[in-house]
């Protein structure tokens, strides 16, 4: 007890006993035994972190998001990838239970029932981002059918009369939770028919997208590529570079997300734009809070915008 209150700085100790306890704190390199004091306290004070991977540079952001808040209260972030693969999903989300976690954050390409009373069955706070599963677990993201049929819109106002929609995980649609991508889909198409084009779209769902697009005649008509993200949209602009097309008085180009990298990207990318950090800061925050029994709100819906570039 009486080193306790020396490390803790507690009182009920004197001055001259504290201050050797303290140097011999420092002699020997004393470090506490962290699984002793989680098994006192009941908490581990870590956090488990479910994602895809780290190539789409959106998650990356959202993870250096939650490990900075994490630490502002104080909690340690265990990070897993799962390839988007829903048995090693799984295993990840069962691994990071065994490790005691406090709570999780998950990005998840799994749905249903099934999966729902597993996740209901590690008793443990989960706050999703992304990909919704169910009511059961606060979500964090944006009204991503709602900013999309904004893109569609804004690209027909600027005179265009075709839409190609590329989106390679469509191709999973019913077989994983793909959540985000069908709700951006859906805004597309309706956002097209509200200004008219009943048609909607052509969509691109080949994981080799670019391939696809060669087939698609985009002089036709007044053409425009409308990508689920930022990421294709960087591969789109530099084939039609390559194909000697010009952006955009040949064909317009439009993205998602507003990644960082964009910068460096000439004509500047047309994007739909949302504080992607502020979703793994919120997730954690969100986290947190049931963990410390308050109140956290079921859904949080953050603001997006366009940014116009050069590229519409």
């Amino acid at each position: 007890g009486t080193v306790d209150r020396a490390l803790h700085n507690r009182p009920g100790i004197g001055a001259e006993t504290k201050a050797k306890i303290l140097q011999a704190v420092k002699e020997l390199n004393y470090k506490p035994d962290l699984m002793a004091r989680s098994l006192a306290k009941g908490k581990t004070m870590t956090i488990g972190v479910v994602l895809f991977d780290l190539y789409n540079r959106s998650f990356a952001q959202i993870m250096e998001a939650v490990e900075v808040k994490s630490r502002e209260y104080g909690y340690f972030v265990y990070l897993v990838l799962t390839g988007k693969d829903g048995e090693k999903e799984k295993k990840c989300i069962e691994h990071l239970a065994g490790r005691k976690v406090d709570g999780m954050i998950l990005l998840s390409v799994n749905s249903g029932e099934p999966f729902n009373k597993f996740l209901k069955s590690l008793n443990i706070p989960i706050v999703t981002i992304y990909n919704r599963v169910s009511g059961d677990w606060p979500y964090v993201g944006i009204n991503d059918r709602q900013a999309m049929k904004h893109a569609a819109c804004h690209i027909i106002r600027h005179g265009y009369e075709k839409i190609v929609y590329i989106c390679p995980p469509l191709r999973h649609r019913g077989i994983r939770n793909i959540y985000t991508q069908e709700e951006r889909l859906n805004g597309c198409i309706e956002g097209m028919r509200e200004m008219g084009l009943e048609d909607g779209p052509v969509v691109i769902q080949d994981k080799q997208y670019v391939e696809a697009l060669k087939k698609v005649d985009v002089r036709l008509a007044k053409t425009a590529i409308l990508c689920a993200c930022d990421i294709y949209a960087l591969e789109v602009m530099n084939f039609l570079k390559s194909e000697g097309y010009r952006i955009p008085q040949d064909v317009g180009v439009m993205g998602f997300d507003n990644i960082d990298v964009l910068k460096y990207v000439s004509p500047a990318l047309t994007t739909v734009e949302y504080c992607v950090e502020e979703i793994g800061a919120r997730a954690t925050a969100c986290l947190v809070s049931q963990l410390e029994q308050r109140d956290c709100p079921r859904i949080t819906l953050l603001d997006y915008k366009i940014v116009e570039g050069g590229s519409i």
